[in-house]
């Protein structure tokens, strides 16, 4: 069990390695164009909360509030959507006050 869940990790880390830089519109009472770098590595410390509900670090709720204009590239991503499209997933977004996206 420890060695599957350790391979685990690794495909999870090692598939998150990939930044892709994106311009992004967040609307938050008005349009504001904001230049974001997309790179999922940056969700490291929210692994655990996606993949086993426990409750989600302040690092991971910062993170998720970066990353927030990349969403629908994450999930939209094969690599990535099993795990930022997850039950856990949109409750660690809900935890963090992080609305989850319609794409």
């Amino acid at each position: 069990m420890k060695f599957t869940a350790f391979v685990f990790i690794v495909f999870v880390v090692g598939a998150m390695l990939s930044p892709v830089p994106v311009r992004a519109r967040v609307v938050e009472g008005f349009k504001e164009e904001v230049n974001v770098t997309c790179d999922a590595n940056e969700l490291s410390s929210c692994l655990l909360p996606f993949t086993s509900g426990v409750s989600p670090s302040t690092t991971c709720c910062t993170k998720l509030k970066e990353q927030q204009p990349c969403f629908c590239t994450y999930i939209k991503d094969p690599k990535y959507s099993p795990y930022v499209g997850s039950a856990n997933a949109k409750k660690t977004l809900a935890t963090c006050g992080v609305p989850y996206p319609t794409c």
